[in-house]
């Protein structure tokens, strides 16, 4: 399924939808490329193709892990480093929310991403992949639809024993423009007003500790639970032991098991908005690519929903 030129990545999918299936060609491409399709992409570059790597590492600051310095010690040849925090909307008082088509724009621009650009972005994450999934959603969501994930992420690329960088970015500014679809966007407003409608299906990629109240949110202040009428996958379900990404038909058990109908409009959540977008990616190999994400996620439900609708085990919200 290779689409707008670019070459054949290895790494299969299930057959789209009906529904799918009618949509432009470019609104599925290709979601993961395989260690071994990008370390050959790297050898030889196709002329009006161009490749970026981007490693978009972000962790919990409870982890104690800085991203952009594991980057600088090593990471794929070639690669730019992308910053969560920093391509955000800095104003808002909730996590790297998502940022203005013009900032995002610029942001991506400056790492060497421009209108033809095949962009894979994977993370150093112990999962394999765990914030990297956000921003090949981001891509989407701003119309760049040539964007791939990279299977296993830098785990898997490590395991091989695949070349390696160290080093700042180094890449090459190029233009870029973004034009926002708010169809992949929900907002509180939209979250709370589906708990009566139920116009759409609501996942929650939280661990089951976190979604049902008895463990605890990585951030202060805010006590774990969840919003009404969601249903827990928790983002590492996606993923095997490896760090690979589940197939299809198992992804599709996976959804079937938590009986949420993949013909039916769907809205994924988490924590602040990134382990989200593995609910998003896995609707997508099973030919469903219009998956939205609720942005400000239960940081800003906790933070702004009445105490009834924190739904917990454990402490709750008490005012």
């Amino acid at each position: 399924m290779a689409e707008l030129g670019v070459r054949e990545p290895e790494t299969g999918a299930c057959r789209p939808s009906a529904a799918a299936a009618a949509m432009p060609s470019q609104q599925l491409f290709r979601a993961l490329v395989s260690a071994q399709w990008v370390a050959e992409a790297l050898r030889a570059p196709r002329a009006g193709q161009p490749l970026q790597l981007l490693d978009a590492s972000w962790y919990l600051p409870k982890l104690g892990r800085d991203g952009r310095q594991e980057f600088e010690e090593r990471h794929i040849p070639g690669a730019s480093f992308f910053d969560i925090d920093q391509c955000s909307d800095r104003t808002s008082p909730y996590d790297h929310m998502m940022p203005s088509a013009a900032h995002f724009a610029e942001y991506v621009g400056n790492l060497g991403v421009g209108a033809t650009t095949h962009v894979v972005v994977y993370d150093a994450s112990d999962q394999g992949l765990y914030a990297a999934p956000r921003v090949w959603w981001m891509f989407r969501v701003f119309g760049h639809h040539t964007v791939s994930l990279l299977d296993g992420g830098f785990r898997n690329w490590l395991r091989q024993g695949l070349p390696l960088s160290s080093g700042k970015s180094h890449a090459v500014p190029t233009q870029f423009r973004a034009t926002l679809d708010p169809t992949f966007v929900k907002t509180y407003e939209d979250v709370k007003e589906n708990i009566e409608s139920r116009r759409f299906q609501v996942v929650d990629a939280r661990a089951a500790g976190r979604f049902r109240g008895t463990e605890p949110e990585p951030r202060d202040g805010i006590e774990p639970g969840h919003i009404p009428g969601t249903v827990n996958i928790p983002f590492t379900d996606f993923l095997t032991a490896e760090g690979l990404e589940k197939s299809p038909e198992e992804i599709r058990r996976l959804f079937q098991d938590k009986k949420v109908d993949l013909a039916r409009p769907l809205v994924a959540t988490c924590g602040s908005g990134v382990t989200a977008c593995h609910v998003a990616l896995g609707a997508y190999l099973c030919g469903k690519p219009d998956v939205a994400i609720y942005d400000g996620a239960w940081m800003e439900w906790y933070m702004r929903a009445q105490p009834e609708e924190v739904i917990s085990e454990g402490r709750g919200k008490t005012r």
